[in-house]
């Protein structure tokens, strides 16, 4: 055998073998996506004809080909559960502003439940959780073109970090971001330093981390008072939602006002809020949120 013929058949087992792998990954990838939480309104809130939806945002990264490389290879819930590309969310937004819907901010879904305890209409509340550099770079300019408002959760101990496969925003970027976007921007506290898991659970909601998720929530705020100048009244659970116990020291705490889940649902009334539903937005659930919304 020639050396020529030798390369040829190198050259068709790599080949055969790089397009065997494209397969495996591609199917792979389709079992890991069918097989994933649907994020959909549920069928018995698709009825209701009034209320608030609450859309929660993670990531929003730039259409470039190095991250449409990695969605087609990868199942990972950074990209397709808690992500939706810059091209997306451009669209998502003009859908809200070409079809009326009114954007109101966090702290004016409060006031119009204290008015009364139903609601009449449809409205939606931007919220985006950790803040990494996307919310900064690129889904603020958009907000800012058609003027909504937009809650921002923080997690005050990890400001500037690589954190879960995104990188966070520091409290430069932050601040600058609230001073540029004034009143339309509101900080909510994401714990300190506890958005972990710990064999597989939220940490704060392991019975023995009680206290020190006590003292986490005080640090959160304390280091909110001494960066912005004032606390939060509003609180963002890490991974969706906390056991009675942590639920309990929330709901009696005298300065919150809102505690945000990842509940599926819509606020209808006040009663909501101590544990309000959001909506997770990505390419699986915008389309049962854009029906409910037309």
């Amino acid at each position: 055998m020639t050396k020529t013929m030798r390369k040829w058949i190198l050259g068709i087992i790599v080949v055969a073998f790089l397009g065997l792998l494209t397969v495996t990954v591609q199917k792979n990838l389709k079992f890991e996506l069918g097989n994933r939480e649907n994020f959909a309104l549920a069928n018995s809130d698709k009825q209701l004809q009034n209320g608030i939806m609450v859309l929660c945002y993670h990531r929003v990264l730039d259409d470039n080909a190095a991250v449409k490389t990695i969605e087609d290879l990868t199942p990972n819930n950074q990209l397709h559960a808690y992500n939706v590309n810059l091209s997306q969310f451009k669209k998502q937004m003009a859908y809200l502003a070409k079809h009326h819907i009114k954007v109101i901010s966090t702290a004016q879904m409060v006031t119009m439940l204290q008015k009364h305890r139903t609601v009449h209409g449809k409205y939606v509340v931007l919220t985006f959780d950790d803040i990494d550099r996307t919310l900064v770079e690129n889904a603020a300019p958009v907000m800012k073109h058609y003027n909504y408002p937009f809650t921002a959760s923080i997690i005050t101990g990890n400001t500037g970090r690589y954190f879960g496969g995104e990188q966070l925003a520091t409290w430069k970027q932050i601040l600058q971001l609230k001073r540029t976007s004034g009143n339309r921007m509101e900080l909510g506290v994401h714990t300190n330093n506890m958005h972990y898991l710990e064999h597989g659970t939220p940490a704060f909601n392991l019975r023995p981390n009680f206290t020190a998720f006590k003292q986490d929530f005080a640090t959160s705020q304390k280091v909110m008072l001494e960066k912005t100048g004032h606390t939060s009244d509003i609180f963002t659970y890490p991974y969706g939602s906390g056991t009675s116990q942590v639920e309990n020291f929330l709901m009696t705490q005298p300065t919150l006002k809102v505690i945000y889940t990842l509940n599926n649902g819509i606020v209808t009334s006040r009663d909501n809020l101590s544990l309000t539903p959001r909506m997770i937005v990505n390419n699986s659930s915008w389309k049962s949120i854009s029906q409910w919304l037309r």
